[in-house]
C-alpha cells in the first residue's frame, strides 16, 4: 500500500488526512505539501485536460477551485483582444500547453483565483511564466522542463505544490468512497464525447460546423468534472461560463449565462481602453473590471475613481451592454442533464448560444425543442447524463 500524509483534511482541525493506492500513487510531490482539497481539484482536474487531449488532439488546461472547473481550454491560438483581455504582452511567446493554460484562466478570472492547475502536456517554461503571475495553489502535469520546475519552486516563497502525474496511469475500473462509514462503489466514468454523440439533432436548425462541435466537446468534457447540477456555455475553444452545483437547473444556466456574458463584454472596446492607473496589480483590475461591469454597481468604482484610473472612465450603461450582447452568436451550451423548462433555452439565447447538447428525456422535451426551434438553435440530444458528485 503506497501512501502520503496530507497537510490536513477539507479543513485544517480534521488533520489525520492521506491519500492511498493499493498499489503505487501515481502522483510525485516535487514541491510544496498538497491538502485534501489539492489533491481533489489535482485528480478532477488531470481527468478533464486527460479526456480533453483524447477527444481533440489539442493540448489542454483547467483552472480548479473547489471540485469544479473554474475554466478549461484547449490551445487555440491568442487573437489580439483576448491578449489584451487576459493581459498578455502581444509580443509573448506561448507554447500550446501555455496558450491552453491562458484561456482556462481567463475563462472565469474572479472564480480561478487561488485555484489548482492542471495541465495535458509537459509544463514548458513558458508556461510557468504565465502561472508564475497568477495567485495560484498547485499545479499538476505529466511533466516539466528543468526550467519551469525551478521558477515554480520560486513561487509563494518555495511552497508552491507541484505535482506530477504518470500519464499512463489508468484508475480501476470500479471506484469506491466513503461516507459516514459506508463504502460506495460504482464503475469509473469512460465517457468521453465522440461523433455518436452529435448525430441526435432534434432541432430544425441541423447544421454543426467543426468549431461548434469542438466547443460542445469542451463543455460536455468539463460538465464530467463539474458538482451537479452544472451547465457550461463554450466558445473557441474554452469554457466561458461555468454554473455548478446548482439545485436547480435554470439558476446553473442562469449563473453560467451571466459569467458568459461578462467573458463577453470583456472583448469591449470600453473594457480594453479601461484608463488603469500604472502599477495596479492584475488582480485589483480584474475586480475593478467586474464592478464596472455590474449591473448593480458598487458607488466606490464611481466615487473613488482616482484609485484605479489615471481619468475617470466612460460609462457602460445596462443598454449599451444588452445591445452589445445582442449581438453575440455562435456560444455552444451543455448541460449535464436534461432541460426540464424552455425557460432555460430561453435564458441561454440572451447570450449568443446557437449550439445546445443535452441527454434528452424529459417530459416536456417538445417545448424544449420548440424553444430551442423559435431562438434557430442546433440542438442535441447525447442520451448520456453527466452528474457528478
Amino acid at each position: 500500500m503506497d501512501t502520503l500524509k496530507l497537510k490536513y483534511g477539507c479543513n485544517p482541525n480534521q488533520t489525520n488526512a492521506f491519500i492511498s493506492c493499493p498499489e503505487r500513487l501515481p502522483i510525485t510531490v516535487l514541491n510544496g505539501r498538497p491538502g485534501y482539497i489539492n489533491l481533489l481539484d489535482a485528480l478532477n482536474g488531470w481527468q478533464l485536460v486527460r479526456d480533453l487531449k483524447k477527444a481533440t488532439s489539442l493540448a489542454a488546461a483547467a483552472s480548479f477551485k473547489h471540485v469544479s472547473p473554474a475554466g478549461a481550454a484547449v490551445a487555440l491560438e491568442l487573437d489580439e483582444t483576448e491578449r489584451k483581455m487576459y493581459m498578455v504582452s502581444q509580443k509573448a511567446s506561448l507554447s500550446p500547453v501555455a496558450t491552453a493554460y491562458v484561456r482556462a484562466r481567463g475563462a472565469d478570472r474572479m472564480s480561478s483565483f487561488g485555484d489548482f492547475i492542471a495541465l495535458s502536456d509537459t509544463c514548458d517554461l513558458s508556461c510557468a511564466k504565465m502561472i508564475n503571475r497568477e495567485v495560484s495553489d498547485g499545479v499538476i502535469a505529466p511533466d516539466y522542463t528543468d526550467d519551469a520546475l525551478r521558477l515554480l519552486k520560486t513561487k509563494r516563497k518555495g511552497s508552491y505544490c507541484v505535482l506530477q502525474i504518470d500519464s499512463s496511469w489508468e484508475p480501476p475500473r470500479e471506484e469506491t468512497r466513503t461516507v459516514f462509514g459506508i463504502t460506495f462503489t460504482q464503475d469509473h466514468n469512460s465517457f468521453i464525447p465522440s461523433d455518436r454523440d452529435f448525430t441526435n439533432i432534434v432541432t430544425k436548425r441541423r447544421d454543426l460546423p467543426e468549431w461548434a462541435r469542438r466547443d460542445l466537446t469542451v463543455a460536455l468534457v468539463a460538465l464530467k468534472y463539474t458538482q451537479s447540477n452544472s451547465v457550461c456555455y463554450a466558445f473557441r475553444g474554452q469554457t466561458i461560463g461555468v454554473g455548478a452545483g446548482q439545485q436547480s437547473r435554470i439558476h446553473c444556466t442562469r449563473l453560467a449565462g451571466n459569467k458568459a456574458d461578462l467573458w463577453l463584454l470583456r472583448h469591449h472596446e470600453k473594457v480594453l481602453s479601461l484608463p488603469f492607473l500604472s502599477g495596479l496589480s492584475r488582480n485589483d483590475r480584474d475586480n475593478v473590471i467586474e464592478q464596472y461591469l455590474a449591473d448593480e454597481r458598487e458607488e466606490d468604482i464611481v466615487a473613488g475613481w482616482q484609485d484605479y484610473f489615471t481619468e475617470k472612465p466612460a460609462e457602460m450603461d445596462r443598454e449599451e451592454k444588452k445591445a452589445y450582447l445582442a449581438a453575440a452568436r455562435g456560444i455552444s451550451l451543455a448541460s449535464d442533464a436534461f432541460f426540464p423548462f424552455r425557460d432555460n433555452i430561453d435564458r441561454a439565447a440572451r447570450s449568443g448560444v446557437s449550439y445546445v447538447s443535452e441527454p434528452g428525456g424529459s417530459l416536456r422535451d417538445d417545448a424544449v425543442i420548440q424553444a430551442a426551434d423559435e431562438h434557430d438553435m442546433t440542438m442535441f440530444f447525447t442520451g448520456v447524463r453527466l452528474f457528478h458528485h
